[in-house]
């Protein structure tokens, strides 16, 4: 959930669209190639059987909070700021009579933090107004929230109230792509190809299953191609591991050096990973 800043009501990561443009998504979108879907689908259930959302929270008001806080910043950080967050301000009520010049301090060490206090407390002065004060669970009703786009939406909708929602972020959109089950670089697009290919019921699941892949094998930079168990699916990983053995003198891919994998199998384990795939 990491990249540059971007001038978007939704500070996220990868290229994502903002509350008032995120709700036109294309009718037609282009056909991604053909792949073993299925098998895909199949294996990446093996790897991550029981794998969720990263963000600690109790209820969906603190889920969209975490949520907002996530954007181009790690999951960890916020997990270190929203603790004493959460107990000055639990609600929407007690977040919208606060000024931003109070939530600052809170959140300092998260990324674009005054951009993001902002963010916060108009979103909740505008919960408070037009819902009670609770978080709705209607896609266009969380679009207008100051601050929320599609991505965050979708999170929301999967993580709060548990709604089929599959979020692109920038992990999803890299690796679905390599693997072939979508084709564009437009996150809208790849949501749309990925809700046709994946059933409606695992879509929370695999945005969680794809995300977790991103982080600790499909990396955007020396990907451990060699030590995935999707390389026989994966034609873009069959292609990078072929490159990267043409190279003379290069260096083998880092899956098959100490640092790869299998030496990170205690954090492996903690989100409940398992490499060792049926065939």
């Amino acid at each position: 959930m990491r990249q540059g800043p971007r001038s978007s009501p939704e500070l996220g990561a990868g290229p994502l669209l903002g509350h008032g443009e995120a709700d036109t998504m294309p009718k037609e979108v282009p056909r991604p190639p053909r792949v073993p879907v299925r098998r895909i689908l199949e294996v990446l259930a093996q790897i991550y059987p029981d794998v969720g959302s990263g963000l600690n929270f109790s209820t969906p008001f603190q889920c969209l909070v975490a949520t907002m806080l996530s954007a181009q910043c790690t999951d960890r950080v916020v997990n270190q700021v929203t603790p004493a967050l959460f107990a000055k301000m639990p609600d929407a009520p007690t977040l919208a009579a606060a000024e931003p010049a109070v939530v600052e301090p809170l959140i300092r060490h998260v990324g674009l933090y005054h951009t993001k206090a902002k963010n916060l407390v108009a979103a909740a002065r505008l919960l408070c107004e037009h819902h009670g004060g609770e978080v709705p669970a209607r896609m266009e009703d969380l679009l207008a929230l100051p601050g929320v786009g599609r991505k965050t939406a979708n999170v929301v909708l999967a993580n709060a109230f548990g709604l089929p929602g599959l979020a692109v972020d920038t992990h999803v959109l890299r690796v679905s792509n390599r693997l072939g089950l979508a084709s564009s670089r437009s996150p809208e697009v790849v949501e749309r190809q990925l809700k046709r290919r994946v059933p409606r019921a695992e879509w929370g699941r695999e945005h969680h299953r794809l995300i977790w892949h991103g982080r600790l094998v499909c990396h955007a930079r020396n990907p451990e191609c060699p030590a995935c168990p999707l390389l026989p699916l994966c034609r873009w990983g069959k292609a990078y591991v072929k490159t990267q053995s043409a190279r003379s003198g290069a260096a083998p891919p880092r899956g098959t050096r100490p640092g790869g994998v299998a030496a990170r199998r205690d954090g492996i384990q903690r989100v409940g990973v398992q490499f060792d795939v049926k065939s």
